[in-house]
């Protein structure tokens, strides 16, 4: 893990991020190494939030630089990749959250895993995704939330999913900052994930 690139990117220096990664890219640097390094960086910036050292911008500019990365180092990924998929996983951050950097790094890593990822996007009510669950069968759901009030949109988003039918024919994770097995219980998910590492693995695990 390069510690130079990790710092620039956690102290949200773009141009110079975005300048080293195609740096990295022509001298043949291994391309998961580099999303490692920024996977690193994003939990750093994390951090820095919960203390109070980062703000929402920051948040927001970080997730810019992230995906400034992911679109340069992308293509040399997929081009390693089976064209066949290896499952299908609807991710989404439920209704009431508006953040999104932490499911954008999940939906990334599974995409370059093999994984189809249907990305919801953010604020998602429990009904699309019942929709979204019907309409592509996947064997995975995804729910991401950074606030508290998430809690009972994902636990209202499970509840939803039994009634239309669908919980056995599914596993659910969630993931975001303040989920723990309690919340796990709470929401009566299969699993939670702290990271993207995470996900990638319990996906690995059940399909």
């Amino acid at each position: 893990m390069d510690q130079y690139f990790l710092n620039l990117m956690a102290d949200l220096r773009e141009q110079e991020v975005l300048d080293l990664t195609k740096e990295k890219i022509a001298s043949g640097v291994d391309h998961l190494e580099i999303l490692d390094s920024a996977r690193a960086a994003m939990e750093i910036v994390g951090k820095r939030f919960e203390v109070g050292e980062y703000f929402l911008p920051d948040l927001i500019m970080a997730g810019e630089i992230l995906r400034g990365v992911s679109e340069l180092v992308k293509p040399y990924i997929k081009q390693k990749e089976e064209t066949k998929k290896k499952g299908r996983v609807i991710i989404a951050t439920v209704e009431g959250d508006i953040h999104d950097i932490g499911k954008d790094i999940v939906v990334f890593m599974l995409d370059v895993n093999g994984y189809e990822v249907y990305d919801l996007g953010v604020d998602v009510p429990a009904k699309r995704i019942v929709e979204k669950i019907k309409d592509v069968s996947p064997q995975v759901v995804g729910l991401s939330g950074f606030l508290t009030l998430a809690f009972d949109a994902m636990k209202k988003t499970v509840e939803e999913i039994e009634r239309a039918g669908l919980r056995d024919v599914i596993k659910i994770m969630i993931g975001g900052g303040q989920i723990d097995e309690r919340v796990r219980e709470y929401v009566k998910a299969d699993a939670y994930g702290k990271d993207a590492i995470a996900a990638v693995n319990l996906c690995k695990k059940w399909i």
